[in-house]
């Protein structure tokens, strides 16, 4: 077994149980977090709702933390003119020098693309963003957004094509999120000072209020407690396959259709906002 998955092993033995989540109940797995009565779990805990008005929008969370795995969640996002809002789909710890996954998908005018934001923040810093237009409408059906986190790699996916690769750069002396665990977030809300063409198109309120959905919520990770171990874990299983999940030639090629095709900002091809040159995990992650 590779050294960077036994020290994955290593850190779940002394911090956390393995858990699996597959098609969860958002009732059993996941808590409203604000919103007043904006945000609402439906038939029998298999949906979930946010919506946004002019007062304000709406959030949740899950009541377990994970240390690496693999995250699926469908979205169905806001329809029509949804310019000026925002729904945020991440991984995050806590505090001034924070680990985050982001997935935020940046709203419209009716007849544009959505931007789909994507960024990697460790110890505090990101500044790594990548974003994207999609393939499809993602407001006429669920698409499934995943997060694999390994302590090789970061992928994002989107329904099950590989979008983004982000590589572990510490050889470099780049900080890799791999000690702090992360919780998932998710939340709708008004960002119409920077979400749509910069702040340029405002929410229009006679559109609200403004919904995304949610369905098929899986997690296949290690779940920090204080008790049981991950010693148990199988970096080799078909389960925790994830573990050392990387990318095979096939995707490789898809991963450079959707970058070639879709891709509309790049950090590390910006020369105006790093003149003095790119920062070091460019060079890991072309």
């Amino acid at each position: 077994m590779a050294s960077s998955s036994k020290l994955v092993l290593v850190m779940c033995f002394m911090i956390s149980a393995f858990g699996i989540a597959i098609g969860a109940k958002f009732d059993q797995e996941f808590d409203i977090t604000w919103g007043d009565g904006r945000a609402k779990i439906l038939n029998n805990g298999d949906l979930l709702t946010l919506s946004l008005d002019k007062i304000s929008g709406s959030g949740f969370q899950p009541k377990n933390e994970y240390l690496f795995g693999k995250i699926d969640m469908q979205l169905k996002l806001v329809p029509g003119n949804s310019a000026g809002t925002v729904t945020a789909y991440y991984l995050s710890s806590q505090g001034p020098t924070h680990d985050e996954i982001d997935f935020e998908f940046l709203g419209n005018l009716s007849g544009d693309p959505y931007t789909l934001h994507t960024n990697v923040f460790s110890q505090g810093k990101g500044n790594r963003e990548q974003q994207f237009h999609l393939w499809f409408d993602p407001t006429a059906d669920f698409h499934t957004y995943s997060i694999t986190w390994n302590p090789q790699r970061i992928i994002f996916y989107v329904d099950g094509t590989p979008i983004r690769e982000y590589k572990n750069s510490e050889s470099i002396g780049v900080s890799y999120p791999k000690n702090q665990p992360m919780r998932i977030y998710s939340s709708l809300w008004n960002a119409d000072d920077w979400a749509t063409r910069g702040g340029l198109v405002k929410t229009d309120w006679s559109q609200a209020p403004f919904s995304a959905s949610y369905r098929n919520f899986s997690a296949n990770a290690c779940i920090p407690t204080s008790s049981s171990s991950c010693s148990s874990i199988s970096a080799t299983s078909t389960s925790n396959s994830w573990l050392n999940e990387e990318l095979d030639n096939t995707s490789q090629e898809r991963l450079k259709w959707v970058q070639k095709n879709y891709m509309v900002y790049d950090y590390c091809t910006d020369s105006k906002r790093f003149p003095q040159g790119f920062p070091a995990d460019c060079v890991q992650n072309i």
